[in-house]
Parts: structure tokens; sequence; C-alpha cells
């Protein structure tokens, strides 16, 4: 990891705090897949559109690792970039990967970013996709009764944020799973000293995300810091991978620790030696591959135990 941290140093590329949203956006997608295995094939990726609340057709990919007769159980997976920077192609290795490990289909949302749809935008997409997943899952050959919900940073968030919801409205998830998610309204932990500089996420890049984002005040509601909720008791039980060298860390240990106080059940993965976004980078970092195979484990037996 360090090596690596060196090489990305050495390359002297523009941090995101520096760019243009857009151009911070084309930089992301045309980085996002080098430090990762070549995508694995899958018999089943397909294109389509879910509507949002607000009616606005929303970009999905589904992933299916083997043709079934049976309906294959989902996930719903929320890419990460600090709800500005990301799509179904910075996350469609990780996605393919995830499907091809659990068994289960992927279902990647393409939901809005900041800043031209600032919060609560990307949560309402979120919610509203996890619902129409539920109601039209047997058309797209995916089982209703077995639907989990996931992401990696700021999808993490929105997969936490989604958990919660789903409890309030009775919607029965197998599981959520969070990758180095976000939980706290600001970057005020002693791990966000410690790694926020020299560490791929910096601070600078995290308040530049939370300012295109969201508003000073906006940041104390739960939606945006899920460790905020009132009440975590009977959401979807959790699996939570956090890497060490992370500004996120304390929060999303945090957040497991607060999941347990409400008697969640919690797979916890506490990657030692790593930074955010570490699970995807499997070409150099043999840790990532061990996090993509703890999630899909935790899917699998998730979904197996689902009535």
């Amino acid at each position: 990891m360090a090596g690596l941290l060196e090489r990305i140093r050495r390359a002297n590329r523009p941090p995101w705090h520096a760019l243009g949203v857009d151009e911070a956006r084309r930089a992301y997608e045309a980085a996002a897949e080098v430090l990762e295995p070549p995508r694995p094939k899958l018999p089943r990726v397909e294109d389509f559109t879910l509507p949002a609340a607000d009616g606005t057709p929303l970009a999905a990919r589904l992933y299916a690792p083997h043709a079934a007769d049976d309906p294959l159980p989902a996930l719903l997976y929320l890419h990460g970039g600090g709800f500005v920077i990301g799509s179904l192609a910075t996350h469609d290795a990780l996605c393919r990967q995830l499907a091809r490990r659990s068994g289960g289909a992927v279902v990647a949302l393409d939901y809005r970013l900041a800043p031209e749809h600032r919060f609560p935008t990307a949560v309402d997409d979120a919610w509203a996709a996890l619902q129409w997943l539920v109601v039209h899952a047997t058309s797209l050959g995916l089982d209703a009764a077995r639907i989990a919900v996931g992401g990696d940073s700021a999808g993490g968030t929105l997969a936490a944020v989604a958990a919660i919801l789903a409890r309030d409205h009775a919607l029965p998830l197998a599981l959520q799973l969070l990758i180095t998610p976000g939980t706290a309204p600001a970057p005020d932990t002693p791990s966000h000293k410690l790694f926020g500089h020299g560490f791929l996420l910096d601070a600078a890049t995290i308040e530049w995300f939370f300012d295109r984002y969201a508003s000073r005040h906006e940041r104390h509601d739960w939606r945006f810091a899920p460790l905020l909720a009132d009440d975590l008791e009977g959401v979807a039980p959790a699996c939570v991978i956090l890497a060490e060298c992370d500004p996120l860390v304390d929060e999303g240990l945090a957040y497991a620790d607060r999941l347990r106080a409400a008697g969640v059940p919690v797979a916890l993965d506490l990657v030692r030696g790593v930074t955010h976004d570490f699970i995807k980078m499997g070409r150099v970092l043999k840790e990532a591959d061990a996090a993509q195979q703890f999630a899909a484990d935790a899917l699998r037996e998730a979904w197996k135990g689902m009535p």
C-alpha cells in the first residue's frame, strides 16, 4: 500500500478538489479500474432504467453470474464518489466480482449526482430504486424476498440510510453491505486528523465533496449522517468493511458499534494497512480480493437465511 501511494504521488495527478466537477468525473472514470483485475465475463449484463420518485429515469445495470431456473437473490449497489463523481462505469468491475463471488445478482444504480442534484436527491433515488426493485424483481428474474442493499464510500452512506428507511417502511432486507462508509456529520474524528493527508482520500477532497452535496445545516440530518439516526433497532444485518488507514474508519467503527448496541448482527472486517478505496485495487492488493470475498460470503449467508 505504501508503495502504491508513492507511485500515485510520483504520478502527480491533480487532486479532485483542484478540478472542476466535469473534469473530476472524467478523470475518475478514466482511472477507476486501472488497479483492478480484468473484468470477469458474466452471462447476463443488462442496462435498463428505473424511475426516480419524481419520475426521472435513472440508469441501472443488472449483473447475473449464471442462468437460473429459480429467481436470483439480488444486491442493489450504490457506487462511491463523494456524491459528486462515480458512475456505472467506475464500479463495473467491482459489481461483476460481487455477482460472480456471491452467486446472486447485482443491480447497480446511477443515482443523480451533486452539485446538479444536491442533498437529499441521492438518498431519494436510492430509496426509490430499492422500492422499485422489490416490486419489479420478478420481471428481472430476481427474488423479491431476498434483496440486499450495499455500496462503498458515499454509496455505503446511502446504503445505510436505505436500510433505515426499509426498516421504517416494513420492507425486509437480507443485508446491508457497508464498505468504507461515511456516517458522521463532520470530518472531526481522530482518524480524519491522522489519515487526512497523504492516504489517498484527503481532507480537502472530503470538504470539496461535502460542499457540493449538502449545506452545513443539512449535514446534521441523519440521511446525510446515519450515525445521528435516533434508533437503529430492527435494521437489516450488516456487513461492514473498513480500511485501517482511512479518514472514515473511526465513523465506520462507531456506526458498527451503534448497530451492535441496537441488537443488529454485524460482521466487521477491519482491513489493516490499507486506505480508502482499497477494495477496487485487486490488481496490486491481495487484501482487495479477500475483502470482496468477505462481502460475497456475507451476502450468500444472508440470502440463505431468508425465509
